[in-house]
């Protein structure tokens, strides 16, 4: 697949990008080719489907909640930078709080987020039990069960929104999740994200939104 053809993929569902914006997504795959080179923080085989199995997969969450400006948003154990730096090109007036406990994973969003100019992005070696800041949101792409999530970040998330849903969790989950949705003890909206792109690889993930 070639450089445009992988871009196309993500103007086809966000055709009201920036110039800025495709710039930034356009040079955030040799970006990571660079450095995961280096430190391999993405599977080798996944690098040839970067834009679907990564960017497009961050930005469902874009699709369920278009954040307004001045959102404070926490992606708990980042790994690589997703969702966070995909959420950060397509939503510059918002502030994102990257963490993740394994330094050298921690170092590649620093260095990915400054290569593509994004000062809207904080990126730290911590353990997600060690933070001491609120936020609107908490994002995670298949990080923990349900219930290390809410009891990691539940005191994390202050109750007054901005946006047109309530503050909470928006989660990037696959597979079966009922076993593990049985410890909410709340109303969890699925949003199949076959349904917002076509692929077999979307076939099974969702995006899990939870009011706090």
């Amino acid at each position: 697949m070639s450089e445009a053809e992988s871009i196309s993929i993500i103007t086809k569902h966000f055709p009201g990008l920036t110039e800025k914006q495709l710039d930034q997504f356009t040079r955030m795959k040799a970006l990571y080719e660079h450095w995961n080179a280096q430190i391999n923080v993405i599977s080798r085989k996944d690098m040839d489907h970067f834009y679907v199995h990564h960017v497009l997969h961050s930005l469902a969450i874009a699709k369920v909640l278009t954040f307004r400006p001045g959102t404070t948003i926490l992606d708990m154990g980042t790994g690589g930078g997703f969702p966070g730096i995909p959420l950060a090109v397509m939503f510059p007036e918002c502030r994102f709080h990257l963490v993740d406990s394994i330094g050298k994973k921690i170092k590649v969003v620093k260095e990915v987020a400054d290569a593509l100019g994004l000062t809207n992005i904080v990126a730290e070696q911590k353990r997600v039990e060690e933070l001491d800041h609120t936020y609107d949101f908490v994002v995670s792409r298949a990080v923990a069960p349900w219930g290390d999530i809410f009891r990691w970040t539940n005191k994390l998330i202050h109750d007054k929104g901005k946006n047109s849903l309530p503050n909470g969790w928006l989660l990037l989950k696959g597979g079966d999740l009922k076993e593990e949705l049985q410890a909410v003890r709340r109303k969890v909206h699925h949003h199949e994200i076959k349904v917002m792109f076509e692929g077999e690889f979307f076939e099974a993930k969702k995006v899990l939104y939870i009011s706090v």
